[in-house]
């Protein structure tokens, strides 16, 4: 099975580092992405047009690179997340996880037993179309695979120990947004009580021994959560890097051919 690099990171002592793709499914993405030399890619399910079969091709051409192909389901079924990991993905993300018994349910569709009731299926994707030792294989998936579950709701932020508590979990992720407008204050992330529902979750990752996971716009607010433990960090997503390079580009040609 490919080594899963972010597990490999954050068990270095390490901040693992990755971005989101969410528009561009084209076959050269995973070598642009290769020469950030990213730890891990996010391939969104829950706010783009991604289908399984797009998940399926990117999960590939990621497996020809280092980095660790995660994916973000659109909810806790069966169907979503099986499907991604025996299409090759090295570990998926859940949206807006709220109970403890969430938490079970996911780890129940990700793992094989005994630590979960994962249908097996060897010798496709996830195996590299090879053949292997299926007691082997099993136990290394169990260990290789990471599984996230998103903060992102006031009733999450609550169940936060239950979710971390739950075995198999390896990283509580702070959904931003959503986070804030569950609280009723959509988009401010400079508020005194975001920034401490922010310490809460990254001092219960810590307690549980847990990756705490965050989604920054810009290196500013990178090192502003990284400095209250996050350490599993997704440097923006596709379309706003592309977005704000062609503005800032395009501002740039046209100052210099003297348009306003």
């Amino acid at each position: 099975m490919k080594p899963n690099r972010a597990k490999q990171t954050l068990a270095a002592g390490n901040v693992a580092v990755g971005h989101m793709l969410m528009e561009f499914a084209t076959h050269g993405v995973a070598q642009m992405l290769a020469t950030a030399d990213l730890d891990f890619v996010l391939i969104d399910m829950e706010h783009s047009p991604f289908s399984a079969q797009d998940v399926a091709r990117l999960v590939a051409w990621f497996q020809a690179t280092e980095i660790a192909p995660l994916v973000r389901v659109p909810q806790v079924q069966y169907h979503f997340i099986a499907r991604c990991l025996d299409a090759g993905a090295l570990g998926i993300m859940v949206p807006n996880v709220k109970t403890g018994a969430q938490a079970k349910e996911i780890v129940n569709c990700a793992k094989y037993a005994p630590q979960g009731d994962r249908g097996v299926a060897l010798g496709g994707a996830l195996t590299g179309y090879k053949s292997v030792s299926p007691a082997d294989f099993l136990a290394e998936s169990n260990r290789n695979t990471t599984i996230i579950c998103q903060i992102e709701s006031v009733e999450g932020l609550a169940n936060r120990e239950a979710i971390a508590s739950t075995p198999g979990v390896d990283c509580l992720w702070v959904g931003h947004f959503d986070l804030t407008n569950s609280m009723g204050i959509p988009g401010q992330f400079g508020s005194q009580r975001f920034l401490d529902a922010m310490a809460q979750v990254a001092e219960t990752c810590r307690k549980h021994g847990l990756a705490a996971g965050i989604q920054p716009a810009n290196p500013e607010q990178a090192q502003q959560w990284m400095a209250l433990g996050y350490n599993m960090i997704s440097y923006s997503a596709d379309h706003a890097v592309y977005r704000a390079a062609v503005i800032q580009g395009a501002a740039a040609v046209r100052e210099i051919a003297g348009r306003q």
